[in-house]
């Protein structure tokens, strides 16, 4: 095995990251991860996770986990509404009843999970003190035909192969490439409400345990049902990209983020009030970015990279993590299958179809976003077929 006596170090403990550790654990590889959060107790935001038979489940079945995704996913949290800025309802898959009656080996079920019940199985499935927390990445610098890794708490560490985990904004891409995204020209306000059964009653009921998609004034406002009567939720508009930095507004400030909704979103329904009235603080600014489409890069033999820190893309084809646990998956065939006889051929040959699939997940997300903040977005959903 190429894995052999070397170290791996994964960079990044969200799912990609940890189900490469999982696929390499299974087959006698040494691995650590290295996560920034200060420990596993730290409340995992955003919304739930939609995971696709032929990438994230497929990933896990690999993982020997489909029986725990099982056990955690919420039934119904993928039944979609869809209205207009007034909350008028016009398609909702709860009366679908191929919809309800859809289940797993079914290509087109994409059962819902939140992200902490993922995250926490894929973390008891790891041995023992394989994740390093409270480890933020600072730089590293070759060492031998490795790598010595420094992070924020003055710790260090020595791998043989490191992968970049560490998302959109990842510090260890630019020891690969230059190559950097480029703005889409969207922005996101994501908010998060607890126990929103009595704190936002009306969205609660509307929501009814699944997914809200909202069209209006060619901006976009998506909700998601979560555990525990939680939702989380995603206004988006296109706007320059200094926005987030430059409009002045306190995103700790429920007063001010509700007053800027009311302006900027004028048109829209009082009962969306309720979102930015009881949302815990601070909302979250998401300028919306995507890596080139015909991006590459030489193939190192020690490092790579896989999800976002890879090939960051807008959400709005639900690829994200999906791309991520496909990457580990494929990844850890290419280092442990035998195939190949060098590290570098392993990872070039991964990064060659990772690219490939990433290219067209982000062209389809970025078509997907343009129509989805249109002035014809919602008659463009209705005609999709779910809404014939």
């Amino acid at each position: 095995m190429l894995l052999q006596n070397k170290r791996v170090a994964i960079v990044g403990g969200g799912p990609g990251g940890l189900t490469l550790a999982r696929l390499l654990q299974l087959n006698g590889a040494i691995v650590k991860v290295y996560e920034r959060d200060f420990n596993k107790e730290v409340r995992v935001q955003g919304a739930t996770l939609d995971l696709h038979d032929e990438s994230g489940l497929a990933a896990l079945r690999a993982a020997k986990l489909i029986d725990g995704f099982k056990r955690n996913f919420r039934p119904g949290a993928d039944k979609m509404i869809v209205v207009n800025e007034q909350a008028e309802i016009f398609f909702s898959e709860h009366e679908d009843t191929a919809k309800s009656e859809s289940e797993f080996g079914d290509p087109y079920f994409r059962p819902e999970i939140d992200r902490g019940p993922l995250r926490n199985m894929l973390l008891e499935s790891l041995h023992p003190d394989t994740v390093v927390w409270n480890s933020s990445f600072m730089s590293m610098e070759k060492q031998n035909h490795g790598w010595l890794l420094h992070f924020g708490n003055g710790n260090a560490a020595y791998a043989d192969i490191v992968v970049a985990a560490d998302g959109a904004n990842s510090k260890i891409r630019p020891y690969i490439t230059d190559v950097r995204p480029f703005y889409t020209g969207i922005t996101a306000i994501e908010g998060n409400v607890y126990d929103s059964e009595k704190t936002a009653p009306n969205i609660h009921k509307l929501l009814r345990g699944g997914k809200i998609f909202a069209y209006g004034n060619a901006q976009l406002l998506i909700v998601s049902s979560k555990g525990y009567n939680d939702l989380a939720f995603y206004t988006s508009f296109k706007t320059g990209e200094s926005w987030a930095k430059n409009n002045g507004i306190d995103y700790s400030d429920k007063a001010q983020m509700l007053a800027w909704f009311k302006k900027e979103f004028s048109a829209w329904s009082n009962i969306w009030y309720e979102l930015f009235k009881n949302a815990a603080t601070p909302f979250i600014p998401r300028p919306i970015y995507c890596m080139p489409l015909d991006q590459n890069w030489e193939a190192m033999p020690n490092i790579t990279m896989l999800g976002d820190a890879a090939h960051v893309m807008p959400p709005f084809a639900g690829e994200g993590v999906n791309m991520a646990m496909l990457d580990a998956l494929e990844l850890s065939d290419c280092l442990i299958s035998g195939k190949f006889n060098s590290l570098q051929n392993a990872i070039s040959f991964y990064e060659m179809q990772m690219r490939n699939r990433a290219t067209e997940a982000a062209r389809e997300s970025l078509d997907n976003g343009e129509w989805m903040h249109s002035k014809e977005a919602l008659n463009k959903m209705l005609a999709m077929p779910f809404g014939q």
